[in-house]
């Protein structure tokens, strides 16, 4: 039996060069760079997206409850009149007799900037305080409730992150109130 013998020859042995090794790792470098960029715009445009409708809900949370309960009111009293908070609704229910007051302010006082929960209050017969958060991320030194006529308007901003959401409610209590 013969052997066969194997040389290993390296003048036709097809390879890469060093300069063709360092550009096809500076390519890859940048498409990484480049589909790393992209995802985290968005990953960014997400949470944006997310702050945005968090803001949404509050002010619409905040407008819903405090627009309902002005509607019931029979009386309305405004305590403190450039921002109008805290803010004290009084109606007496239809059948029972039974009065309702509700109170709305602040969770804390912030300092200029800084967000806060809107909360209320709900006393029947003034027993039995019932409080509850109304909404959150509220801004309040951008959010009012003034009279305005017969009628309220209520400004109510939500701040969550970046992200700015105020809306305006105008709101006319029921006749008699």
């Amino acid at each position: 039996m013969t052997r066969r013998r194997f040389r290993f020859s390296h003048s036709n042995q097809g390879g890469f060069t060093l300069i063709e090794l360092i550009i096809a790792i500076a390519i890859a470098g940048i498409i990484t760079a480049g589909i790393t960029g992209a995802i985290m715009q968005i990953l960014t445009i997400n949470h944006r997206a997310s702050n945005h409708m968090v803001a949404v809900r509050q002010v619409q949370q905040a407008g819903k409850e405090v627009s309902k309960d002005t509607l019931q009111a029979q009386s309305v009293n405004v305590t403190t009149p450039s921002q109008g908070f805290p803010l004290t609704l009084i109606w007496t229910e239809w059948g029972t007799n039974q009065t309702h007051k509700v109170i709305y302010d602040y969770e804390s006082v912030v300092p200029p900037g800084e967000v806060t929960g809107l909360q209320r209050t709900h006393y029947v017969n003034d027993v039995d305080p019932t409080e509850t958060t109304v909404a959150e991320y509220i801004d309040p030194y951008e959010t009012s409730f003034v009279a305005a006529g017969d009628a309220f308007i209520f400004t109510v901003t939500a701040t969550v992150g970046t992200e700015i959401e105020t809306r305006i409610y105008e709101v006319e209590p029921r006749p008699g109130s």
